[in-house]
């Protein structure tokens, strides 16, 4: 038996570690003609990476690899393709799982839930599009444990199932449409999550978002929207789940209102499993975010330094800009990702913010908005991050905060987000 892994990143590495030790032979398919390949196995590299698949039995699609990318090469081969996510999810010994997916905040969202459930006692593992394949934890696991898999729709695009017992759609809006063919083929990609439940299992939404609703609606479970009576929601300063009060909103650790929605969404998915008040509590109480999601990064002459790298989407800029009623110099721009940025530019004139420094490719695009709204507090990068940061300490004054958070992804100038958040924080951290 052959299999073919295509893409050698964290996720490639971790499916031909699983499918050698099942016996297979190895091939890794990359366009990389530099890649690092193991002497165990075969390598097909560089411009021809993708030719000729139909030869191998299994096809491994790692998340970044669009399945059109292999089908255009190789015609009626759908039914070899999978992926690392999709053969854990066949072959998991325990079926005690929690899939989430949305735009942004599952990665905050399938963190407070796994934590949650260890603070219950449980054993719980947090893997997928948050760091760790899932394939990895396979021999850790029993029956009675509990996983929760961060997933994107990089990683649903072609998922057939079978589904987790308890799915989560946090708040979605346009994304990735730089990779999806349009917003539909992305909504569809989630829907993937859900369509494969049974009566038995829950789908749990936003019920501020519509698109939510509809891709947790593509399957037979029980639905529930949190953000409603339904489920968690903010009511009277509390966080309450069926009138448990579980902690006061002033309580909660996590910044920005925003991410009152991503508690609430732990919080109704844990309410499935356990009704332990004082362990979820004590999980909103002490758990401050994760890196690049409006992370302090310091204070310097009465100015706070906050990275949001992972503000990839006009939306998560927006909701950061509101997260501090502080004046704000605000740091936006990057790569061109297909989406508009109107909205942030519109965010920006209505608040306070002091000072936009524009980046990267859609800078010219987010100054060009922003004058015509009549706003002109906006100069361009400088250049390096250091440079960029050195500009944002000249404009702020004390009291104000120095907000890293682009709106747009980050290839043209960066290897990716995290190397975008880590060069600010080295600069900050020079000054």
């Amino acid at each position: 038996m052959k299999a073919a892994i295509v893409g050698y990143g964290i996720e490639g590495v971790s499916s031909a570690q699983y499918w050698a030790a099942k016996g297979y032979d190895i091939t890794i398919c990359d366009q990389n003609s530099e890649v690092q390949v193991s002497d165990s196995f075969s390598k097909q590299i560089g411009d021809n990476y993708l030719e000729n698949l139909n030869q191998f039995d299994v096809i491994v699609r790692s998340a970044g690899i669009h399945p059109k990318l292999i089908l255009s090469k190789n015609l009626g081969v759908e039914n070899k393709i999978t992926t690392n996510i999709e053969e854990f999810m066949r072959v998991s010994t325990t079926r005690n799982l929690i899939g989430v997916t949305g735009t942004k905040g599952k990665g905050t969202t399938s963190t407070l839930i796994t934590k949650m459930l260890q603070a219950a006692g449980y054993t719980a593992h947090l893997v997928g599009n948050i760091g760790q394949p899932p394939l990895e934890v396979l021999h850790q696991i029993t029956p009675d444990d509990w996983v929760v898999l961060e997933l994107s729709s990089f990683q649903l695009e072609d998922f057939k199932g079978p589904s987790p017992h308890i799915g989560v759609c946090v708040m979605v809006v346009p994304e990735h449409l730089n990779w999806h063919a349009d917003m539909a083929e992305y909504l569809q990609a989630k829907s993937n999550l859900f369509k494969t439940q049974s009566e038995n299992d829950y789908a749990i939404y936003f019920n501020e978002s519509e698109n939510s609703k509809i891709i947790a609606n593509a399957g037979p479970a029980h639905k529930i929207a949190y953000f409603s009576e339904q489920g968690a929601l903010v009511k009277d300063g509390f966080v309450e789940i069926e009138e448990a009060k579980i902690c006061k909103t002033e309580d909660i650790k996590l910044l920005g209102k925003h991410n009152w929605q991503n508690i609430c969404a732990a919080v109704t998915a844990i309410w499935q499993v356990t009704p332990d008040v004082e362990a979820i509590a004590s999980v909103i109480r002490t758990f401050s975010g994760l890196e690049h999601r409006l992370e302090l990064v310091r204070e310097l002459d009465g100015v706070k330094y906050y990275d949001d790298s992972f503000a990839t989407t006009p939306e998560t800029s927006i909701a950061a800009i509101q997260a501090f009623e502080q004046p704000k110099v605000l740091i936006l721009g990057g790569s061109d990702k297909g989406i508009p940025l109107d909205p942030v530019a519109q965010e920006v004139v209505n608040s306070n913010v002091r000072q936009v420094i524009a980046i990267g490719v859609m800078g010219e695009v987010i100054e060009k908005q922003l004058r015509t709204l009549g706003y002109t507090n906006i100069v361009n990068g400088a250049g390096t991050m250091t440079e960029i940061v050195g500009q944002a300490k000249e404009y702020a004054q004390t009291g104000d905060v120095v907000l890293l958070s682009t709106g747009c992804a980050s290839y043209d100038m960066f290897k990716d987000y995290k190397d975008r958040g880590n060069q600010f924080q080295t600069a900050v951290k020079a000054l």
